[in-house]
């Protein structure tokens, strides 16, 4: 059987011990993907770059494992305000732009670290 292998992303860390994602065989995980800038580290003030940032992640995140965008099963988001939605639905579609073909999505309300506005985590299969 596959072991079981954690998966670092350049730009991310948690501070705690624990990867950006796991992977077991095709299957990955992430933990939870914040709205930090990749390159300074810092958490911007606004939803909308926030939003941007965590998408960065994922992108970046799906690259780091040798699979594509296309390969997200599952989306769950946390939202500090749930119901503004304007700027994750902006970047969702520009990243998932076949309505046909869009991974699941579940938005939480959620009390968040300060500062932090949003924050995600990914399911993915890789390959067919």
């Amino acid at each position: 059987m596959t072991p079981r292998e954690s998966v670092d992303l350049p730009g991310f860390e948690h501070r705690n011990p624990i990867p950006a994602a796991s992977r077991k065989g095709p299957f990955v995980f992430s933990g939870a993907l914040t709205g930090r800038d990749p390159e300074t580290g810092e958490l911007p003030e606004t939803l909308d770059d926030q939003v941007a940032n965590v998408f960065r992640h994922v992108r970046a995140l799906m690259a780091e494992v040798g699979g594509t965008t296309d390969d997200i099963m599952k989306m769950t988001v946390w939202l500090v305000d749930h119901r503004n939605r304007a700027s994750l639905n902006r970047e969702w579609v520009e990243l998932f732009p076949d309505p046909s073909s869009r991974p699941a999505r579940h938005v939480v309300k959620a009390e968040l670290d300060a500062g932090v506005l949003v924050q995600a985590d990914v399911t993915a299969i890789l390959g067919d």
